[in-house]
């Protein structure tokens, strides 16, 4: 079986600051012919926000090259990164392993100094 996700599987292509702004994308992948979904953003999506809060937008997978490549036109999406991006994850625990050993150097030089 492959590892590759099928085509018709939802991808984010962009991320919208609220519902206007996330409609407004939507409205021109639409006008291009690419399907797209909007949905409130992972820890917004209590109903009591109404329009407010960021939004996802969803296209197909197999649409995703297409859609980019719109919104890149649109000035409303940058070029992919050139490097591999850093987890979030990854990135703390760099920075607190950088922590503890800046914190055992200095406690190793105080106390060859007493």
């Amino acid at each position: 079986m492959s590892d590759a996700a099928p085509p018709h599987r939802l991808v984010t292509v962009a991320g919208a600051r609220n519902q206007a702004e996330a409609e407004f994308i939507q409205g021109l992948l639409r006008e291009e012919g690419v399907p797209s979904l909007v949905r409130r953003s992972a820890g917004f999506d209590v109903p009591d926000f109404l329009a407010a809060g960021p939004r996802d937008v969803l296209v197909p997978r197999a649409a995703l090259p297409a859609a980019r490549e719109i919104l890149m036109q649109a000035e409303l999406l940058g070029p992919p990164p050139a490097g591999p991006v850093v987890a979030p994850v990854r990135l703390l625990a760099g920075l607190v392993a950088a922590l503890a050993i800046g914190a055992l150097a200095v406690w190793a030089a105080t106390a060859l100094l007493h």
